[in-house]
């Protein structure tokens, strides 16, 4: 998988949460995975409540393991997120991102960034 960041790095928000425990050096590396997977197959983005969001994927066979993969690594070091992947039809992907109430910014910076990048490969 790439990992090309299609935003500045001035702009990791969502990625610069005093709970985070992904070294600084390494918060552009993670972003621009995240940045490569919402490039190549974010579909849709709808937020399912104040905490919550689903983010509609869709690519290969591979998709449904590389983002678990992602998401495992990012619950790691970010254990306030709670991912859930879930594979639903002809290389369709559900991703679903949650967090508790006192991290809606953490959030809202993620979904910015994702409207952001689809809005731009739309």
């Amino acid at each position: 998988m790439e990992t090309k960041s299609t935003m500045g790095l001035g702009e990791l928000s969502w990625a610069d949460s005093a709970a985070c425990t992904l070294p600084t050096s390494e918060r552009p590396l993670r972003l621009a995975e995240f940045d490569d997977l919402f490039a190549t197959a974010l579909r849709s983005v709808v937020r399912t409540s104040n905490t919550s969001v689903r983010m509609e994927l869709s690519g290969d066979a591979e998709l449904a393991e590389q983002t678990r993969q992602l998401a495992e690594r990012e619950s790691a070091c970010c254990s306030f997120f709670t991912f859930d992947v879930a594979p639903l039809d002809a290389g369709r992907v559900a991703f679903d991102v949650q967090v508790p109430a006192s991290y809606v910014d953490v959030l809202n910076g993620l979904v910015t960034r994702a409207d952001g990048i689809l809005g731009r490969v739309s």
